[in-house]
């Protein structure tokens, strides 16, 4: 039987022939994919990866001799011939994946552009388990790492036995040369009193956790000065510090409702804290939002949008916390690296238990 006759393409001139029955092509190369197209294998390389100085007759050329000696690109090769991975690595002391899994689906959503692969690794708030996985992501040749956690205080910057560009996301480096990125949190306090006073609220109180921890410290201070911007003192003079549960909300809203009994809108540095005020003023005879009015911060949809009424709250925007710190992550492995702490901007979550139903 005599052979087929080879195929030609009208648009590039490529030729190809298929093998004889019962043969099997043998694997192409990217030097094949060159000669087919008429173009040298560095051409050949920067159409087949998008790169730039390629036209697009050249590009499209290249593309179709891969298609038809049906060459698939070497990934492995092409980091060795670029020195990188094509990975990077995310550190986290989260466990319970409140505060990084938002992080992370931010971080896949930027370098997915890249075509860059997360090892996900969890210190869970151990030293010595951290320090081991900077050296296993180090062993893989990682191109950069990720660090974040559940709380933003500046803590020890992660230990490198080789430089690789590093990211602190939704906490904060002590090192002022590192790049770190956390929401605003005296933004996302005003933003929770604003929305208060506009809803013609004028005793409003605060309600939160520790002060051990800086955003507690950070949303007080928006709230202070929120109301000092209207002229108007917090209910009690003072923020009511306690610890991050819903129990101290419940056992909070008792204690600000004996101090004043005509507050008439609650701040809560937490959906969680919000939720046990919710239930607390409920059981004291008010109504939320018509009587009381309350605002958490964090939109935690699982506690938020559970709440009875559901939660009017601050979203901290952990996703897009998530995008920059990937964003500045690949400019530093290009050679472009930034320093110093950057702010995300929070959003104002509109639900019942400050949305007054005309008529009630």
């Amino acid at each position: 039987m005599m052979p087929e006759t080879p195929e030609l393409s009208t648009d590039t001139g490529l030729t190809s022939t298929p093998p004889p029955a019962g043969q099997e092509r043998a694997v192409s190369t990217i030097t094949d994919v060159a000669s087919l197209a008429g173009v040298s294998i560095a051409t050949a390389s920067k159409a087949m990866n998008g790169k730039s100085g390629v036209s697009a007759v050249t590009r499209r050329r290249v593309l179709e001799a891969a298609d038809k000696l049906r060459f698939r690109s070497n990934q492995l090769a092409a980091n060795l011939v670029t020195g990188r991975s094509f990975t990077v690595g995310l550190i986290t002391n989260d466990s319970y994946g409140r505060f990084a899994m938002p992080v992370m689906l931010g971080a896949e959503d930027a370098l997915e552009a890249g075509k860059i692969a997360i090892f996900l690794c969890d210190g869970r708030d151990d030293p010595i388990r951290e320090d081991y996985y900077v050296r296993t992501l180090l062993g893989r040749r990682v191109d950069g790492i990720i660090v974040t956690g559940k709380v933003t205080d500046p803590r020890r910057p992660i230990k490198l036995s080789y430089p690789v560009p590093v990211v602190y996301a939704n906490c904060e480096s002590q090192d002022p040369r590192d790049v770190s990125i956390v929401t605003d949190d005296e933004r996302a306090a005003r933003l929770a009193v604003e929305h208060l006073l506009a809803m013609g609220r004028r005793n409003i109180a605060h309600i939160s956790g520790g002060t051990d921890l800086r955003a507690a410290r950070e949303r007080s201070s928006g709230a202070l000065k929120a109301l000092d911007d209207a002229e108007l003192p917090m209910v009690g003079r003072n923020p009511f510090f306690g610890v991050w549960s819903e129990e101290w909300g419940y056992q909070a809203a008792h204690i600000v409702l004996r101090t004043c009994d005509s507050v008439d809108g609650i701040f809560c540095g937490s959906d969680q804290i919000a939720r046990g005020v919710v239930d607390g003023v409920q059981a004291l005879g008010r109504r939320v939002p018509e009587d009381i009015a309350v605002v958490g911060i964090d939109n935690w949809k699982v506690v938020a949008e559970a709440s009875r009424p559901p939660l009017t709250t601050v979203d901290l925007n952990l996703p897009q916390v998530g995008r920059l710190a990937a964003e500045l992550l690949l400019a530093a492995i290009e050679g472009q690296a930034v320093e110093g702490r950057r702010l995300v901007a929070p959003s104002l979550i509109v639900r019942e238990s400050t949305r007054v139903t005309v008529g009630s």
